[in-house]
């Protein structure tokens, strides 16, 4: 089996179901074959998420474009730095760049506040901190731009998406500092139980991916088992994260019915549940 092929139609849900974050302009075809695929397994709602200025935009012209799209829109984490400091060894998808300093994150902030006043912008986000792959030299320039997107998402009533890769007790603590909004929700939520109760003490949306298949994620899954079931929601974060059986090979929209059901054998409950429960769920954190 190849790695680059796409996996199977899983059988289709019977409840129909939202996918909380996913990067369509990422994947291959185009943005009305990865809705049909979806739609044919009653996966009817998608919310695209921007992870810079460009990507923001066309996150946002594809909702407008869609009715089963929402937007959200932001600069990633990792771009704050790479919009402060420069790339020059081009790390990322965009290639090598100049240090622009604080004006240029000041300028990009600029143009997502701008889209996050559009109706069909539901949230702000990606944002928050990622320690896995920017050193202590972006750290502050995370942080700054993290705050920024905190107040845009309050100012425009809009919920905040969160990426927290590594940084738990960090994100967690700027929250609480700079008061988050309220709609907030942890995509591809990865820290244990611990953190869950934590998050659900405050109202926190916990949006699992299809690692939580994974054989060694099992402190996920005991998140999970923990989480209230009115803050749960599934997201594939395609193309990444593609659920086992499937690991490695391209995600998509379709395959939310695989990570869902193992949601549901986790939580000792039925697919039907809680599929109803998600789309709801997703419904209430995006607010459409």
């Amino acid at each position: 089996m190849s790695r680059t092929e796409a996996p199977p139609l899983p059988e289709p849900l019977r409840v129909p179901v939202a996918d909380s974050h996913t990067h369509l302009d990422m994947q291959d075809g185009t943005v009305e074959e990865g809705l049909a695929r979806a739609a044919a397994v009653n996966v009817t709602t998608v919310v695209q998420v921007g992870c810079d200025v460009k990507g923001s935009h066309w996150a946002a012209e594809t909702a407008a474009a869609h009715p089963s799209v929402h937007a959200s829109v932001a600069l990633h984490p990792n771009e704050a730095p790479r919009i402060v400091h420069g790339d020059p060894e081009g790390t990322a998808r965009q290639g090598a760049r100049e240090p622009g300093g604080k004006a240029a994150l000041d300028e990009a902030l600029a143009e997502i506040d701008a889209l996050a006043a559009l109706a069909h912008v539901r949230a702000v986000g990606e944002t928050g901190l990622d320690f896995f792959r920017t050193g202590p030299e972006g750290v502050a320039a995370q942080e700054e731009s993290f705050r920024a997107h905190i107040e845009i998402a309050k100012r425009h009533g809009k919920a905040l998406v969160i990426h927290d890769r590594e940084a738990h007790a960090d994100v967690l603590r700027v929250l609480v500092d700079a008061g988050a909004p309220e709609r907030t929700v942890f995509h591809c939520y990865s820290g244990d139980a611990e953190m869950a109760r934590i998050c659900a003490a405050a109202g926190y949306f916990m949006s699992f991916a299809g690692n939580v298949t994974f054989k060694n994620a099992q402190p996920l899954r005991d998140a999970l088992a923990v989480a209230p079931t009115e803050l749960v929601l599934v997201e594939t974060d395609a193309p990444f994260l593609t659920p086992a059986p499937y690991r490695g090979r391209p995600n998509a929209p379709y395959l939310i019915p695989v990570t869902l059901r193992a949601m549901a054998e986790v939580r000792n409950t039925d697919e039907d549940t809680l599929a109803a429960a998600v789309y709801d769920n997703t419904a209430r954190a995006f607010d459409f």
